[in-house]
């Protein structure tokens, strides 16, 4: 499921307005989580960004936003402390719970955590805490017994910043239901984009068994294979992409009033022919056993006036240009090469950009 972002500022527990984020699934949100950043980090680091992203992939429309003092909210750092942290999760959940009157999740990584987790005992219709990576304090031992929230511990037995000893205290202060997931060879700051997506996935699984039925239910069927369903919201270029059990997302960038959460569709035009050409060589150098080893294909595409296209029928009006630039590796000959060259424009979706296409369009 694709994701469109909002700028969302509220008014945080101390009175100063705090700068958010929201990612929003592109149909109707089964839930919403609030994201409690780091310590000194901001809504903007990459693990609020990423898991943010992938939760509202899952259906979880998710606020992310800067703790007073912190990027683009008021309030001087300094002079905060976790109290005001927590009264600041406590607002965004309400400023969030005011759109959307559906389940609600508080996430927190790091210091965050430990901010999400004295936060969720004050929130009555929070459906679940999550920490990545959080401290435990031991003067907030019998608070995390007290809550009656479902919890899911998140932590790197790798963590250099905070030791994998604080997940196991603050597992045991807690009664159930709990969980611990571990990161193996995550960092702290979960810097690597797939470090990021695998809390997302397995936090929506896991909420799955604590929303109502109704909010899970609805799990879009396979498309046959050959058949692309295309959706979107009324808001932004954001779609969602289904190609048979696969969903990926299609955006513009951000300067064209895009998201920048996907590639545009010329770059998915080109994606399709560069990847279809790629396999049309190694199909064609393995049945010769020609020593291919990789192939990297660079294409741009353009639009010129035919009377700069030396090559091309038309004199008059415009023509689209794709540039396929192609790369070999391997103990190729000269002449191997040039007949990878001439092959590589007969690869299916080639033929078919040259061919004569009709596309007929009607409601259905």
């Amino acid at each position: 499921m694709t994701t469109d972002v909002e700028r969302l500022d509220f008014p945080g527990g101390n009175g100063q307005s705090l700068a958010g984020r929201l990612h929003l699934p592109a149909t109707r949100p089964v839930a919403c989580a609030v994201f409690a950043h780091c310590f000194t980090c901001s809504k903007d680091s990459r693990a609020a960004r990423y898991v943010s992203s992938a939760l509202a992939e899952k259906g979880i429309a998710t606020l992310r936003f800067d703790f007073a003092g912190l990027g683009e909210s008021e309030g001087v750092f300094d002079s905060t402390t976790l109290a005001h942290d927590v009264a600041d999760i406590i607002a965004a959940a309400g400023a969030l719970r005011a759109r959307y009157p559906v389940p609600l999740l508080v996430v927190g990584h790091s210091l965050g955590g430990a901010a999400a987790l004295a936060a969720a005992g004050q929130i009555p219709d929070a459906a679940g805490v999550a920490t990545i990576g959080a401290p435990f304090e031991p003067e907030h031992a019998e608070e995390i017994g007290r809550i009656r929230k479902a919890l899911v511990v998140f932590h790197s037995p790798q963590d250099e910043v905070v030791a994998i000893d604080n997940a196991r205290l603050i597992y045991e202060a807690a009664r159930h239901p709990k969980s611990f997931v571990s990161l193996d060879r995550a960092d702290h700051l979960l810097g690597r984009r797939r470090d990021a997506r695998y809390v997302a996935e397995v936090l929506a699984a896991w909420a799955g068994r604590y929303l109502p039925d109704e909010a899970t239910e609805e799990i879009p069927e396979d498309t046959p294979e050959g058949e692309v369903v295309v959706e979107g919201s009324t808001s932004g270029f954001l779609q969602r992409i289904q190609a048979r059990h696969l969903t990926f997302a299609a955006d513009e960038p951000v300067d064209k009033g895009g998201s920048d959460l996907g590639p545009n569709p010329y770059e998915l035009l080109l994606a399709g022919l560069g990847a279809c050409t790629s396999m049309t060589l190694k199909m064609y150098a393995g049945r010769k056993e020609w020593p291919l080893e990789a192939v990297r294909v660079t294409l741009r595409h353009d639009r010129v006036h035919a009377k700069d296209c030396e090559d091309c029928d038309k004199d008059t009006g415009m023509i689209d240009v794709i540039e396929k630039k192609l790369e070999l590796e391997g103990n190729l000959s000269v002449e191997q090469r040039d007949r990878l060259l001439a092959i590589s424009a007969r690869c299916p979706v080639h033929r078919t950009l040259l061919n004569e296409i009709k596309i007929r369009s009607e409601l259905a």
